[in-house]
């Protein structure tokens, strides 16, 4: 959800050459995966990480390391460590910030890890390239960054606990890391917009269990999709590539619930065809698709199958012990506001401290770049605070 219509349409005639993980030794997992404590680094590399094709003022590597799936199944992660070349100025050691792009893809080829050590020579335009602005943002105020892939060596797409436990196991594997050079003490947070801040929101609301060492400073969610059935408006509209996105994860992530049983022939064969797609080509190619044209049945996103999963990927049913900076636009286009204010109103109701910003900056894009400074200058806030403790 981070990639916009116009840039969706704009590359569509820029071809996305897979670069397969089975052929980087990064991406390949130990045989005794099992044996390692969650956060543990498997492999590194120091790489020369780039934005599209600017090189970035930083010291980097990329980390394989130990994560669990959303079952508790081990299984790996790959993140890719920035820390800026300029000296910290304080207070207390550099902060140590995960970002999350909106990868918004079920292919490990459309992954922010590939994004930044290639820029698109390798995987052409895909959202994690057009997320990088918002990383450089954060580099620009002195932050380390961690980025991780947080779908999974499976590209599991809206897969909420999956998506959290990678990217908390990502900031464990980042305190490890030596030539990072960031001590135990640094102040922590996160933020992501759109797709970016599903994951963020799902880590911050799994730290307390999944991770409780890990003193989360703040989190910022910018466009959060709180509630995935939400996107079913976007239906026969020109972000309906999304719908098919969502589609293909939620069958694949979710074979016992036989959602394949409910597509016709079409539909399944926009499964077979869109297994490994980045949303920079669904957009195009389902420019206002009516989903329901691959369905068996009258209305798919309605269907009781359906609504279960995509339920079990709902925020706000418990509370993220760190504080939070949540903003959305009242006229985003693609995820209806009244679904952030309730989950805003849970998450209150439990107890987290929100900062919420209704915006009234139009449209999904506007409010994700519009709003962010402010939701950056909370976030040094918060890390500043914790420095000072």
């Amino acid at each position: 959800m981070g990639i916009r219509r116009a840039v969706g349409v704009a590359v569509v005639a820029c071809a996305l050459a897979a670069t397969p993980a089975a052929a980087d030794p990064l991406y390949l997992p130990p045989q005794d995966l099992a044996a390692h404590a969650n956060g543990e680094i498997l492999q590194s590399r120091e790489i020369a990480a780039s934005a599209l094709l600017v090189p970035l003022p930083v010291r980097s590597w990329q980390v394989q390391y130990k994560s669990s799936d959303s079952d508790d199944n081990a299984t790996t992660g790959v993140a890719t460590i920035l820390v800026p070349n300029t000296p910290w100025p304080g207070p207390g050691p550099r902060p140590l910030v995960a970002f999350q792009a909106a990868i918004d893809s079920v292919g490990t080829r459309c992954d922010p890890s590939y994004a930044i050590r290639d820029g698109i020579q390798t995987t052409g335009f895909t959202n994690s390239q057009a997320e990088m602005p918002f990383a450089l943002a954060g580099l620009l105020r002195g932050w380390a960054l961690v980025i991780a892939d947080f779908q999974g060596p499976q590209a599991r797409f809206f897969d909420g606990p999956q998506n959290a436990h990678s990217v908390l196991d990502a900031i464990r594997a980042t305190l490890r890391f030596a030539p990072a050079g960031l001590p135990t003490s640094t102040p922590i947070g996160a933020y992501g917009v759109s797709g970016g801040a599903f994951a963020t929101a799902w880590a911050a609301k799994l730290q307390p269990s999944y991770a409780p060492e890990i003193p989360l400073a703040a989190a910022l969610l910018g466009d959060l999709p709180a509630r995935p059935a939400s996107l079913n408006g976007i239906n026969r509209g020109p972000e309906a590539g999304l719908l098919v996105l969502a589609l293909v994860a939620a069958v694949r992530n979710n074979p016992e619930s036989r959602l394949e049983e409910l597509l016709n022939e079409r539909g399944r064969a926009v499964l077979a065809e869109n297994q490994t797609a980045c949303a920079s080509e669904l957009l195009p190619k389902y420019l206002n698709a009516d989903i329901n044209e691959f369905s068996a049945v009258p209305d798919l996103f309605a269907e009781p199958r359906v609504q279960a999963v995509l339920a079990a990927q709902n925020l706000g049913t418990c509370a993220p012990a760190a504080p939070l900076y949540v903003y959305h636009s009242v006229a985003d286009e693609l995820i209806p506001i009244d679904s952030v204010d309730a989950t805003v109103a849970e998450y209150r109701a439990h107890g987290t401290d929100v900062t919420y910003v209704r915006s009234q900056i139009p449209t999904h894009t506007g409010a994700g770049w519009g709003e962010l400074p402010g939701g950056l200058t909370f976030l040094a806030d918060r890390l500043t605070r914790e420095a000072y403790r």
